[in-house]
C-alpha cells in the first residue's frame, strides 16, 4: 500500500464489529416485519447499517455507498461500498447462529477490501487486494480439492418468488454429483467458508451486491475465484455468481451449464413402491 493510502480494510474491520456488536445487542429480543411474502427485515438491520452508512460517510464523504436498506448514497465516484448490514436475516429472526455484517469497497476495476464479521464467534474475515486474505489474523487458503466428486458445496434460495426460481435444478445436479451441498443462509459467510476451505466452491442465483461485495474480495485474495453462471465476468448485482477454490471451476461451471440448457445428467428417479 502505498504510504499515505487509506488502510481500507482496517477501517471496514473496525466497523463491521461496531455493526456486529449492535446486532448481538438486538440478537434474540428482535421484532419482524414482512418486506413482500416473505423478506424479513428487523430492527437490528436498521440500526447497524445506520451505524456503517454514518461511519463511511464520515471518513470517505466522496464515495458511493450501496447498502440493503437504502441507507446509500450516490458520490459519483470511482469508489463504492457494498453493505449488508445484517446477512442472514432470516437465520437472525430465528434465533439461528449463522449472520455476519459484511463491507466490501470496490473500483471500476475490481474489488479492494472487504470485512465479514461473524459477531456469535467472533470471527473476522479480512482482506485487501494484493494481501492475502485472514481470519482473526490467521491467513486462510483455499482448498486443494480438484475432482467435482470429492467436492463440498454451497448455494442460497431467495426467501420470496421460491416458486418460480430455477436454483432447484442446479441444486439437484450438484447435489447428485458431488460430496454434497449445504445451504447456510449467508452468502457472505458461504464465500468465506471457500475461502478457508471449508466449502469447495458456491453458487447462487440473483444475490445483490452487497450479499458478495466483500466476500468474494476474500475469497479471490485467498485463492480462489469467480464468474457469472455462463462462465464469463461477474460484477457484484449480476444474474448468476459461481465460486470456487480455482480447481473445481472448470467441471463445476460444466455442471451448471448443462442445466442452464436443459440437459440432466442424473434422472429424476421414479418414487419407490
Amino acid at each position: 500500500m502505498p504510504i499515505g493510502a487509506p488502510d481500507y480494510v482496517a477501517f471496514a474491520s473496525d466497523v463491521a464489529r461496531e455493526a456486529g456488536a449492535v446486532l448481538m445487542r438486538h440478537y434474540r429480543s428482535v421484532g419482524v416485519e414482512y418486506k413482500g411474502s416473505f423478506d424479513t427485515v428487523t430492527a437490528a438491520d436498521r440500526a447497524s447499517e445506520r451505524l456503517v452508512v454514518d461511519r463511511i460517510r464520515a471518513r470517505f464523504p466522496a464515495h458511493s455507498i450501496v447498502a440493503e436498506e437504502g441507507g446509500g448514497f450516490d458520490a459519483g465516484d470511482e469508489f463504492t461500498w457494498y453493505v449488508d448490514p445484517l446477512d442472514g436475516t432470516t437465520n437472525f429472526a430465528h434465533g439461528l447462529e449463522r449472520f455476519c455484517v459484511s463491507i466490501g469497497l470496490w473500483s471500476r476495476s475490481g474489488g479492494l477490501a472487504g470485512a465479514v464479521f461473524d459477531p456469535v464467534r467472533d470471527d473476522l474475515f479480512a482482506a485487501e487486494v494484493g494481501s492475502g486474505a485472514y481470519l482473526n489474523s490467521r491467513r486462510v487458503r483455499v482448498s486443494d480439492v480438484s475432482e467435482l466428486a470429492n467436492g463440498l458445496f454451497a448455494t442460497g434460495f431467495p426467501s420470496s418468488i421460491r416458486d418460480t426460481n430455477p436454483n432447484l435444478h442446479y441444486y439437484h445436479e450438484v447435489a447428485r454429483c458431488t460430496h454434497g451441498v449445504r445451504r447456510t443462509g449467508s452468502a457472505a459467510l458461504d464465500l468465506c467458508a471457500v475461502a478457508q476451505g471449508h466449502f469447495d466452491g458456491f453458487w447462487e442465483l440473483g444475490l445483490k451486491s452487497w450479499d458478495v461485495g466483500a466476500g468474494l474480495v476474500v475469497l479471490t485474495e485467498a485463492g480462489g475465484e469467480f464468474f457469472a453462471l455462463d462462465g464469463g465476468t461477474y460484477r457484484p448485482g449480476g444474474p448468476g455468481v459461481v465460486a470456487t477454490n480455482g480447481r473445481v471451476t472448470a467441471a463445476l461451471l460444466d455442471l451448471l451449464g448443462d442445466v442452464s440448457s436443459g440437459r440432466r445428467r442424473t434422472p429424476i428417479p421414479s418414487p419407490v413402491a
